[in-house]
């Protein structure tokens, strides 16, 4: 007797499931997606790096730690895990089951967003701990942002890994993920950094995912140019995946 298929909504919270899992059991992943994020926090709000922002420390500090968190899964992370999963069929095999091509990315997208909670949850906090007293209006506002940041940040992450063979997409990704953290407006504003790149930096979804957050943590407020900026690379990366994703390496 043949078993019918669950309904198709029980596939992908299944899937989300099985990959937050896979997500949080991988050592490697963990060292990217929690202790760096924490580790960023930690050290720029007990140092004088962001000193001259005009902010208390953990203020400066926060929104940073949160975007690196949400670049390390929605971008690195996954790039990585997408990459490697076109290397060895399993995109291929999974796409002809029930859950299908859609439930299979639903399914991706799921699970970042899964973890970046609990990212967020994690760093929060900690950063509650260390003193961070955001004013309530500031949770709209992040909630949004995030939803932006993943959306942009995941599709950029997919390009890669449907373009380049999976060993191009570690290097890449990696190497982008340490200019973005050093140079890429995330952990240190992008108008603190010299000219010309105080006018480039901020055209980067990475820098504008943090500076929505500052935006939020800081004054409880909206960033609408970073907010479109995350749009447009949301978008953009959205339209190339649906172009040229392959579903083999």
């Amino acid at each position: 007797m043949r078993t019918a298929a669950a309904p198709p909504l029980a596939r992908i919270a299944n899937q989300v499931r099985w990959e937050t899992l896979a997500m949080l059991k991988n050592g490697e992943q963990l060292v990217l997606i929690a202790f760096m994020p924490v580790l960023a926090l930690v050290a720029l709000s007990q140092t004088p790096v962001l000193d001259g922002l005009g902010v208390p420390r953990i203020e400066a500090a926060t929104p940073g730690a949160l975007a690196l968190a949400v670049v390390s899964t929605a971008f690195t992370g996954q790039a990585i895990a997408t990459g490697f999963d076109r290397r060895y069929g399993v995109l291929t095999h999974a796409a002809t089951t029930p859950l299908g091509r859609f439930g299979l990315l639903a399914g991706k997208t799921g699970a970042v967003l899964a973890v970046v909670v609990l990212q967020f949850l994690l760093i929060g906090g900690i950063a509650l701990v260390l003193g961070l007293r955001p004013q309530p209006s500031a949770i709209l506002p992040l909630a949004v942002s995030a939803l932006l940041g993943v959306w942009a940040l995941t599709a950029f992450g997919l390009l890669i890994a449907g373009l380049v063979r999976p060993e191009a997409t570690l290097a890449v990704t990696n190497l982008l993920w340490i200019v973005f953290a050093g140079v890429g407006g995330l952990l240190v504003p992008a108008h603190t950094m010299p000219a010309p790149l105080d006018r480039l930096i901020p055209l980067l979804p990475t820098s504008a995912l943090a500076d929505s957050f500052r935006a939020a943590l800081s004054h409880g407020a909206w960033d609408p140019f970073a907010l479109l900026v995350l749009t447009v690379w949301g978008a953009v990366c959205t339209f190339g995946v649906v172009k040229t994703f392959t579903w083999t390496a």
